[in-house]
């Protein structure tokens, strides 16, 4: 038997960095993990899938360049390239999570893990099985598809988004259930790519948990590139018919059925929390993921969750942070409770979406108190200049001039949000961006702008 003061089951982008921490602050640790260390964001999500939208990207910046003076013409696309770069590169990230794991001292252990007790983990691995024991437990075994009658995947012709991502010979037509980032991201890349592109969804906006705002300014561009929208479809099913798949919806109290090469369904995840040894120690669950405290504690003390497993919101920057929070809590520190309202949701199509904090729709709902600045790049001197004028800067600021809410949706969105994200959890207020002076020209300084428009102050616009 192996013994250690940590053990984390998951190697995602939260079971690697909580490994990471905790070897920092003097503790022996072992990493269990049953597949590639990095988890689905790193193999199979976040960072391959950012490697098709720049490949998508890409396509859409040629057909730009002859404004800049620039005469190109596109010979051709081939998916399969991009596929596979994407995929490469995920092998590659993976390699260097193993370096970090022998660098930190970490040992790696592969295999399945399972409780059986609150400081033991059996894992079964190819040579049999052996059992870990550790002062320390830390879950962090991910998420996986979320199905419901009607829209199960079947990994042949509907598909989740781990499966998509291995569709080398693009199809010529694809059908999207679920319109939020995983269906828009994936929705955007097979487009450029010249396939035929639905998407149905029973929200009456694409992104629908970002501010409506950018909600249809994405939809904006996405009709412009030639991707069909059905948005606030009802009773969406799928159906393989072997050679092709067929989608029904009631659209306009009209049932309706499209056929296409694939489906890709992509309607939610839930917790991986089956076959994990939970029940041995009676750790809550509820719908799906979880129960932890503010410091990732589950109910079974010395036994923590991090990341999707844990519930909203499931993102890998939430899932490292959770990480950090965990390993320092079980060290004896007094780390800082996360609020998850400080924590940015980013979509990678273009134009980008980057959000953190409230909706205008969530103010009003709760009643408070907000002004509202809204700058477009179409207004930004380096936007026009560099031709990227698609979006604009929205700011929520509250009567005291507190941060409320922002949503950006430009070309740079997602590296634009971390200064309201500091601000947020800085508890700044508007005066204090004011006197932060933003270089000129840049997209940024529309960060400011916005602000001073709130408080009906704006000087560029």
């Amino acid at each position: 038997m192996k013994s250690y003061d940590v053990a984390v089951v998951g190697s995602g982008p939260g079971g690697y960095i909580a490994a990471i921490r905790a070897s920092q602050l003097g503790k022996s640790v072992a990493i269990i993990e049953a597949d590639k260390l990095g988890g689905v964001c790193l193999n199979r999500g976040c960072i391959p899938t950012k490697a098709l939208l720049k490949s998508a990207h890409a396509v859409h910046e040629v057909d730009d360049l002859k404004e800049l003076g620039i005469n190109v013409d596109v010979k051709g696309v081939d998916g399969s390239v991009a596929v596979k770069r994407a995929n490469g590169i995920a092998d590659r990230m993976s390699k260097g999570i193993a370096f970090l794991m022998k660098k930190n001292k970490i040992d790696v252990i592969t295999g399945y893990g399972t409780l059986k007790t609150a400081t033991t983990i059996e894992v079964k691995t190819k040579a049999g099985t052996e059992t870990v024991q550790a002062k320390n437990i830390i879950i962090a075994t991910g998420a996986n598809y979320r199905t419901f009658p009607g829209l199960e995947h079947d990994g042949k012709r509907l598909l989740g988004a781990w499966e998509a991502l291995k569709v080398e010979e693009l199809p010529k037509s694809v059908g999207i259930v679920g319109a939020g980032a995983i269906g828009v991201e994936f929705a955007y890349f097979w487009n450029a790519f010249g396939v035929d592109v639905h998407i149905f969804e029973m929200q009456k906006h694409l992104l629908p948990i970002e501010d409506e705002d950018s909600s249809k300014e994405v939809e904006k561009y996405y009709k412009k590139y030639g991707i069909k929208l059905h948005l606030g479809v009802e009773k969406v099913s799928a159906k393989n018919n072997g050679k092709d798949i067929t989608i029904t919806a009631v659209e306009g109290g009209k049932t309706i059925e499209h056929k296409f090469e694939l489906g890709l369904i992509a309607v939610g995840m839930t917790g991986n929390i089956a076959n994990i040894g939970l029940e041995n120690l009676g750790i809550k669950t509820d719908r799906g993921f979880i129960v932890v405290d503010q410091n990732m504690q589950t109910n079974v003390p010395g036994v923590y969750a991090i990341g999707d497993v844990s519930g909203a919101p499931l993102l890998a920057h939430a899932a490292s942070h959770e990480g950090v929070l965990a390993a320092e809590h079980l060290s004896g520190l007094h780390p800082h409770a996360i609020d998850k309202l400080n924590i940015a949701g980013c979509t990678y199509c273009q134009p980008q979406v980057a959000s953190v904090g409230y909706t205008e729709r969530a103010l009003k709902e709760k009643g408070i108190e907000y002004s509202v600045g809204k700058m477009p790049f179409q207004a930004n001197g380096k936007a026009v200049a560099s031709n990227e004028t698609a979006g604009f800067v929205k700011t929520l600021l509250g009567k005291h001039g507190e941060l409320l809410g922002a949503h950006i949706v430009g070309t740079q969105a997602t590296e634009l949000i971390h200064e309201y994200s500091l601000f947020r959890t800085m508890e700044g207020i508007d005066e204090e961006i004011f006197a932060t002076v933003h270089p000129h020209p840049t997209l940024g300084e529309f960060l400011a702008e916005s602000v001073l428009a709130a408080r009906g102050r704006a000087l560029n616009f």
